[in-house]
């Protein structure tokens, strides 16, 4: 985890490691505190056991047995104050189980601009 004092803690899921690395060290400099997993069953495992996570930002095709998709319907009916920003590549999801969506290939400052939205 990496972490600024004060700053909204998001939980970044992302299966490709180079990626996961580039949006959580961009995150960083923006001032928010990150924790970054693999996959959907670890986002669970985080969110079930730390409750100061105030948005996650997953893609949607994920390894392991749950989508990014999966991850932001158990969010929204478990967790339904934590914001959820999903990118993809490929698909986009329903209104209502994301509260906003950034297609890949994203502009970093496209992603921070909006988590900053949603984590306030």
């Amino acid at each position: 985890m990496l972490q600024r004092k004060d700053a909204p803690l998001i939980l970044v899921v992302e299966d490709e490691p180079l990626v996961r690395l580039d949006i959580t060290l961009a995150m960083v400099d923006a001032g928010f505190s990150v924790i970054e997993v693999p996959d959907a069953e670890q986002a669970i495992d985080l969110l079930e056991s730390r409750h100061s996570i105030g948005l996650v930002f997953t893609d949607v095709e994920l390894a392991g047995s749950l989508d990014g998709f999966e991850l932001a319907e158990q969010i929204k009916t478990r967790w339904p104050h934590i914001p959820v920003l999903v990118t993809s590549g490929r698909a986009t999801p329903k209104p209502e189980i994301a509260d906003s969506f950034i297609p890949k290939p994203y502009d970093t400052s496209a992603v921070i601009s909006q988590a900053r939205e949603l984590a306030a």
